[in-house]
């Protein structure tokens, strides 16, 4: 998945750029809106991340020449503006999302994993968003049904819990830390290799479709059609 991080604190960009990677993103920096215009015009991007406020061009100015040129892809506004005029006005101009600074990176990552979730669902056609597909494999996160090739799956609530973070961002790498942190909100493994237990059990169970589920060595595992 690729982003774009518009953001002219070296520092700031540094710190998001490597938590966002550690986490399977591929992350283009652009220090000002001209460089962002100009990256948007020739590459395609998932998510935007884009600053408010930045030398000669303003965050506000990119997302509303995005959205002019009919750039639909999921922008959210980081400010050190926490004003409520100041956030409504991003939003009307076309923006999905905004995050007051300082903020906490897990409620960063947890507000573009949604950006692309819905992104996705309207890409898709998937009015219910409760419904998640990845190839074959699906998952009604209301009815708790998993399904392989229209055939229904027995899973334990922890092997489904697993199963929807991996579905929710399809190609994206979740280490080790990040899954353990999610479901057993833990950030160390208790010397058991509890994700990797519940990984090949997960994959044993879905039978055809558990080589969707791939380890990239190193770094975690994710769903791939070449897993």
């Amino acid at each position: 998945m690729n982003l774009l991080l518009v953001e002219d604190e070296a520092r700031v960009a540094d710190f998001i750029q490597r938590g966002l990677r550690s986490e399977g993103w591929t992350v283009t920096v652009a220090p000002d809106g001209e460089t962002a215009v100009e990256l948007l015009a020739n590459d395609d991007f998932d998510v935007v991340v884009l600053d408010q406020i930045l030398p000669g061009m303003s965050g506000q100015d990119v997302c509303r020449r995005m959205r002019a040129h009919k750039n639909m892809t999921p922008v959210l506004i980081l400010s050190a503006l926490d004003d409520v005029e100041d956030r409504v006005a991003g939003l009307r101009l076309g923006a999905d999302d905004y995050l007051v600074k300082p903020f906490d990176f897990d409620e960063l990552l947890a507000r573009i994993d949604a950006l692309v979730r819905r992104s996705s669902a309207s890409l898709n056609g998937q009015d219910r968003l409760h419904v998640i597909a990845f190839e074959e494999l699906t998952l009604d996160t209301r009815s708790l049904d998993v399904k392989c090739q229209g055939q229904s799956i027995e899973l334990s609530a922890k092997e489904r819990d697993i199963l929807k973070l991996l579905m929710s961002n399809p190609r994206k790498v979740y280490s080790r830390e990040r899954i353990l942190n999610a479901l057993w909100h833990i950030n160390e493994d208790p010397l058991t290799n509890v994700v990797d237990v519940y990984i090949s059990r997960l994959r044993k169970k879905l039978g055809l479709c558990g080589n969707l589920i791939e380890t990239v060595r190193g770094a975690g595992y994710r769903l791939s059609r070449n897993g």
